[in-house]
């Protein structure tokens, strides 16, 4: 009984995994998305440029041999957490989830297909990341397998600790507007305190726990973790690298993430109805006249 029960949920997480790859494939072929993945990724990768003559003090390597993994953790930030965030609520605002909700499994299809999409887009954005750095940066080519593999593992747990939460603010948020405004904002100020683009030991002390709560400095000190020779380890706090504490935290915000998003996705979908989205649009159209 227990078999047939779990195969219209496991025929339903396929199909959402298979949407997933047909969304992302559509919007490899729309021009809008063409030019925003080409401006967005490209201004990261003139960051790389600008900083390939720049030394990172106390360890001898090129600054933006250093910034590379830092851009790679926080794609994977912003792909979990902004990405998540905003299409939820967007697809409350126009529909989307309501019909999903309709349909016998559907959710379970519609929230496979939201995190399938969440990976393909965010992977994107790593590999065009490396492969501009084996191209442009000297040491890039010398990571060992070790290294790839454990940012392969970091990459994976990143986005499980901060798509649950992007899940969480597009369930709650009222608008597509609020949930940009509450992903982005927040996200932004996360970067400037984690040390994405400069080592975070530049920035004040009272800064550092701040930035040491959130999954954005430890993405980003994972990656470097894994990119980079041990001497890097010198601008990091403490002076080393803290491999378990990364895996630590990431897996705390994953694990508590995890717990209590399905939760608020149910109580946002029992909320869900014809009239909720109505009242939406007519509320949108309002603020547009």
């Amino acid at each position: 009984m227990t078999s047939l029960m779990a195969q219209p949920t496991m025929l339903a997480a396929r199909l959402g995994v298979r949407r997933g790859c047909i969304e992302m494939m559509q919007s490899l072929s729309t021009r809008a998305d063409q030019i925003w993945i080409i401006t967005l990724n490209a201004g990261f990768v003139l960051v790389l440029v600008f900083q390939r003559d720049s030394d990172l003090s106390g360890t001898g390597l090129s600054l933006a041999l250093a910034t590379l993994p830092g851009l790679i953790g926080m794609n994977v930030a912003m792909g979990g957490w902004m990405g998540t965030a905003q299409t939820l609520a967007v697809e409350r605002e126009d529909g989307t989830l309501l019909r999903a909700k309709s349909t016998p499994n559907g959710m379970v299809g519609y929230l496979v297909a939201r995190v399938t999409l969440a990976i393909l887009s965010t992977l994107l954005g790593l590999v065009i990341f490396i492969v501009a750095g084996l191209f442009l940066l000297p040491g890039v080519g010398d990571v060992p397998l070790t290294g790839w593999l454990m940012l392969l593992a970091i990459f994976l747990l990143g986005m499980l600790a901060t798509m649950p939460w992007g899940a969480i603010v597009g369930a709650l948020v009222k608008s597509s507007g609020a949930g940009f405004g509450l992903s982005f904002l927040p996200m932004v100020v996360l970067i400037v305190i984690s040390g994405i683009f400069y080592p975070i030991t530049a920035m004040p002390d009272w800064l550092h726990p701040v930035a040491l709560v959130f999954p954005v400095y430890w993405l980003g000190a994972g990656m470097r973790d894994a990119l980079l020779p041990d001497a890097a380890g010198a601008a990091e706090l403490g002076g080393q690298f803290h491999t378990w504490e990364t895996f630590g935290v990431l897996g705390l915000w994953a694990v508590v993430g995890l717990a209590i998003a399905p939760r608020v996705l149910r109580a946002m979908a029992r909320r869900e109805s014809g009239s909720a989205v109505e009242s939406r649009k007519q509320a949108a159209l309002q603020a547009w006249s």
